[in-house]
């Protein structure tokens, strides 16, 4: 089978597709960057280390074809596709790329960041709809002020080639913190709506001050939440809190500390989300506007001086169970259903990239889920981190990684 990847080293089709980056200028793909071909064989039950509660997949065996698609990326962090075949590609730092012919463009696209709106930097980019009319893309972007304060904004332009023009804020979170490490992932859902996570941005969680992660249970803050807005910024008038006093209008779920991959069931339409626990404590979660996801209240993970970070570790009265969870912790960083044609035997199965264990994780459902699964763990022989997953419109999967490798430039 194919297999694309994109990574800081190259894109790699598993049927999927890897994209590469490195931290170095662009040039040939070398010899040692070439597509390389592997076989992968999941034994069963898993072992503990790095695995999610429950049973893995019975033995398979899968030949992999790894397929580079572009270098000279610096930390990739998403990828959107564009209707005429091109590619775009955030790197984190603050470019936006794009990738023709299977090729990246020597120059990021002109245009970004604008300097009115301090950019600190780009996590996601998002293809509109009707892209073809009106040529709109958004950037999610950390914005800073000049007093050090940063929170996450929407962005959108007008894509003119290979430069933006007309960029402006069309939302920025209420969720302004003191140079706290913001991110967060951003989605056009089924309805047109953009969802958005905003993280909690705890710099002090080495210490039980809970001061700044007991945001994400304060709806007056965009904190630890996932957001819902029309495509022009708007609140829509049938979010769960709209006209609730001290409640913020936009927020969809709250209950959150790190949400980092945003994916629509096939089946069922329900938006499912990743998060990053502590130290332990990953999670997978299905979205239900209104609810409330828990943190820091219960919480599975500890913090990072390893005390727990709540004597109620699994569940409380009014507040949702995760589907899944990883005991320790693989830092899901996104995630993707499968829905095309290249591998039938996939279709349904969530691919997720993984920060921590270096893997694409797929999991598979033997009922609906989240009643019960079985997991594999993909790539670890490119011993680098999974950074995006997404389909491409080929029905390949294209795998963003970021390799780090002592004294090599390579991010």
């Amino acid at each position: 089978m194919k297999l694309r990847s994109l990574c800081t080293l190259a894109l790699v089709v598993f049927g999927l597709a890897v994209v590469a980056a490195h931290m170095r200028a662009q040039r040939p793909i070398s010899e040692s960057e070439r597509p390389l071909v592997f076989d992968t064989y999941t034994p069963g039950p898993c072992s503990p280390n790095g695995q999610p509660h429950g049973g893995c997949l019975r033995g398979t065996l899968h030949r992999i074809r790894v397929v580079p698609v572009a270098t000279g990326l610096v930390r990739p962090w998403h990828i959107a596709f564009l209707p005429d075949g091109l590619s775009l590609v955030t790197e984190l730092p603050g470019r936006l790329r794009i990738i023709r012919d299977g090729k990246l463009d020597a120059r990021p696209i002109g245009g970004w960041p604008a300097p009115a709106l301090e950019a600190r930097t780009l996590n996601s980019v998002l293809v509109h709809p009707q892209f073809a009319q009106n040529r709109f893309v958004y950037l999610y972007y950390m914005k800073g002020r000049q007093d050090g304060m940063t929170s996450m904004a929407l962005a959108r332009a007008r894509l003119d080639e290979t430069t933006l023009v007309d960029v402006r804020d069309v939302f920025v979170a209420e969720a302004w913190v003191m140079g706290g490490p913001i991110s967060g992932r951003a989605v056009f859902g089924p309805d047109g709506m953009i969802y958005l996570t905003v993280n909690d941005h705890d710099r002090n969680f080495a210490t039980n001050d809970t001061t700044v992660r007991m945001l994400a249970q304060d709806l007056g803050s965009d904190v630890g939440k996932v957001l819902r807005i029309r495509d022009d910024g708007g609140i829509p008038s049938d979010n769960p809190f709209v006209g609730r006093a001290g409640a913020r209008p936009e927020i969809y779920t709250y209950g959150h500390r790190n949400a980092t991959g945003l994916a629509w069931h096939p089946g069922t339409r329900a938006l499912w989300a990743t998060e990053i626990g502590p130290m332990g404590g990953d999670e997978l979660n299905v979205l239900l506007p209104g609810r409330n996801y828990g943190w820091p209240v219960v919480s599975l993970g500890r913090i990072y001086n390893d005390t727990l970070v709540s004597e109620q570790s699994w569940w409380r009265p009014g507040m949702e169970m995760p589907a899944m969870y990883w005991m320790p912790s693989i830092s899901p960083s996104s995630l993707t259903f499968y829905t095309g044609d290249r591998f039938p035997w996939w279709k349904g199965h969530l691919f997720l990239g993984a920060l921590n264990g270096q893997q694409l994780q797929r999991v598979a459902f033997d009922q609906p889920p989240p009643q019960s699964e079985r997991r594999e763990s993909l790539l670890t022989q490119l011993d680098a981190r999974v950074l995006d997953v997404v389909q491409g419109p080929d029905g390949y999967l294209y795998v963003a990684t970021e390799k780090r490798t002592e004294g090599s430039g390579q991010t």
